[in-house]
């Protein structure tokens, strides 16, 4: 541990790769990146579930619908 700041050396180590991958020193998702896939994927699963719902009303009124 670095006695000077309290810090773990494996700490210190991932906080420079991040900092590497931030500054395209280093192959990587960064920051910003991946705040973008995560809204990406928030807005993709909101019609996904839309559909979902669509699909199971349409199979419950085709099932209703049927002569007993």
């Amino acid at each position: 541990m670095n006695d000077d700041f309290g810090i773990s050396e494996s700490g210190l180590q991932r906080w420079l790769k991040l900092a590497d991958i931030e500054d395209a020193k280093r192959p990587g998702v960064t920051q910003a990146d991946a705040a973008e896939l995560r809204e990406a994927r928030k807005r993709i699963r909101l019609p996904e579930q839309e559909n979902e719902i669509l699909l199971r009303a349409a199979a419950y009124v085709s099932q209703a619908s049927l002569p007993q």
